[in-house]
């Protein structure tokens, strides 16, 4: 919540602390500094206020890679169509209107974090054996093509791991792993380790080789492993699962 008034700040908390866990700033620069270390499921954040406005809060988190994803709602006292119009452009995902009532704002913010929800399970389902072919929007798509590019660079590396790839992404391993939870809501680990997995499903169905030879491919080196993991993300031994497609 940023906002320059404590009052209000207070306001707010009560009719949300209940649900979420609030924390406050109390101006555009500090809410940005905040939004950056903690990486929130989603910012409420008044236009009129010192050092920074609400304008400025959205532009800034909007284009910055590790807070891009964070839904924003923007609180104002205008109402007129310009201020709506400007506060849309800078990327603002929801815009009210004071005085309104918290019920609104409620359901406002369930409405976004479950639109967030329902983008993981998209891409969830859209990288179901083709990791590589997920469609998603602006700096979100530029994000995870570079994670897909340095996982598949790193494939078939058994060391290769979260630190690494945070690395190599330039971002420290607790913004990575809020970044790719807000994504895909799966850790890095999980990330990787479904990756791995999926491509494996597409050599075994390509005959790239037999189970063996596409573990290792993957970066698995214990293939009993490999097969217990596989068996977790398909329901299946690699082996049957090989078996299945030769025969479809």
């Amino acid at each position: 919540m940023v906002e320059d008034s404590a009052d209000f700040r207070d306001y707010i908390r009560g009719s949300l602390e209940p649900l979420y866990t609030v924390v406050e700033a109390k101006d555009g620069w500090e809410g940005i500094k905040k939004a950056q270390k903690i990486i929130p499921d989603l910012i409420i954040s008044d236009i009129m206020m010192p050092s920074k406005d609400g304008y400025e809060l959205c532009r800034e988190l909007k284009n910055d890679i590790k807070t891009c994803h964070i839904p924003i709602i923007l609180l104002t006292a205008k109402a007129s169509e310009e201020s709506v119009i400007r506060g849309l452009e800078t990327g603002a995902d929801d815009y009210i209107t004071k005085p309104f009532s918290t019920k609104i704002l409620c359901a406002r913010i369930k409405n976004l974090i479950d639109l967030r929800r329902q983008l993981q399970l998209k891409r969830k389902r859209q990288m179901t054996l083709q990791p590589t072919e997920i469609s998603i929007s602006s700096m979100d798509e530029e994000f995870y093509k570079d994670l897909q590019d340095v996982i598949e660079k790193n494939l078939s590396d058994p060391e290769f791991n979260v630190d690494q790839l945070g690395k190599k992404l330039y971002m420290s391993r607790a913004t990575l792993y809020r970044k790719i939870m807000a994504l895909t809501d799966a850790s890095p680990h999980q990330f990787i380790r479904s990756y791995r997995l999926k491509r494996a499903a597409q050599l075994l169905k390509a005959h790239f080789g037999n189970v063996t030879e596409v573990a290792v491919e993957v970066g698995f080196t214990n293939i009993a492993y490999f097969s217990q993991c596989f068996k977790e993300e398909f329901h299946q031994l690699p082996s049957t699962f090989q078996e299945s497609e030769a025969k479809s």
